[in-house]
């Protein structure tokens, strides 16, 4: 589900990176990779001339490996998708999903990258590209992602709304590891441009969003939580998990003590929630226009349980 088409035809993806930009940014890298090759073997044959010849043959091929292999795999890893070609034309490696590359998908697409750009001198890459439909070669198939562009306008990025206080912590029990990539950029393209569509095709598009995240969850939407807003809060414990993951076991940034004292989903128990101060928000109604939205009042239910309205209100 790596591309939602809504009722009004607004395709739901990141924006893929083009051949031409692709192939400028993999000479770049290539040119400094062969470089760096010369000079490390101009080096090993003066330091490696009074060694027999079976020895300065596995010398070579290893620097091979490492420079020309080794090398890209461990700058994309380190600098997450952003190589110095990538760099100078503002491209980066990114997840189906659009979250952060990890050494695996590195990998992947390193040891596949000989194969299809070293070997056959990026034929098998461009024949590749130009067939699948957001310019993927070989290794972003098989590694899951995908090389998107960077230097678009501010204004087109959209921002992704937080879920209402009341649903802070509910989902730290959910086991999010059978959700696909696919299904993350899905909902969080959903998310970040729901108030641009028709409130009744938006409430359908976060319904069916909703049933396909709970049952690779395993366990069932929240009663009385609307679809939007358990989407929300979903892929927040998820941001959350990816920061912890990153940055450490501590609390996770914009996290804080949940008051309500309700429990998770899945039945363990949480502590931490999101507090975004200074959130712009609507009402818990439709406005004029017919969009719907978050309730920005920031309150927090009671300890009889009341909930304040959400704003992810079905369409009148």
């Amino acid at each position: 589900m790596s591309e939602l088409v809504t009722g009004e035809a607004v395709a739901l993806e990141l924006r893929p990176a083009r051949l031409p930009s692709r192939a400028l940014a993999v000479l770049l890298d290539l040119a400094v990779a062969v470089l760096a090759y010369l000079l490390v073997s101009i080096v090993l044959v003066f330091t490696t001339a009074s060694w027999d010849e079976a020895a300065r043959t596995a010398v070579s091929v290893a620097t091979f490996v490492l420079v020309l292999v080794g090398a890209p795999i461990a700058v994309e890893t380190l600098s997450h998708g952003r190589s110095l070609g990538k760099l100078a034309f503002g491209l980066r490696v990114v997840r189906d999903d659009g979250g952060p590359i990890r050494f695996r998908h590195a990998l992947v697409r390193g040891v596949i990258g000989v194969i299809e750009i070293l070997v056959t001198f990026g034929v098998v890459a461009c024949i590749a590209s130009l067939v699948s439909a957001r310019g993927r070669r070989l290794g972003d198939v098989f590694a899951g992602t995908l090389v998107v562009r960077e230097r678009v306008p501010a204004a087109r990025v959209g921002f992704v709304p937080p879920p209402p206080p009341w649903l802070a912590g509910r989902f730290s029990g959910l086991d999010l590891s059978a959700v696909p990539d696919g299904l993350w950029l899905a909902v969080r393209q959903y998310l970040a441009r729901m108030q641009q569509l028709d409130p009744q095709v938006g409430w359908a598009m976060a319904e069916r969003l909703a049933t396909d995240l709970a049952a690779r969850t395993g366990t069932p939407v929240p009663p009385g939580v609307p679809p939007a807003a358990y989407l929300a809060g979903v892929l927040q414990e998820r941001q959350a998990r990816e920061v912890r993951r990153v940055y450490g076991s501590g609390p996770a940034v914009g996290t804080a003590r949940h008051s309500g004292g309700g429990p998770t989903v899945g039945g363990s128990p949480h502590s931490n929630h999101s507090a975004h101060s200074g959130h712009a928000a609507r009402s818990g109604e439709a406005d004029h226009s017919g969009r719907s939205g978050y309730s920005g009042r920031g309150e927090v239910p009671s300890a009889s349980g009341d909930r304040p309205a959400t704003g992810f209100v079905p369409p009148a």
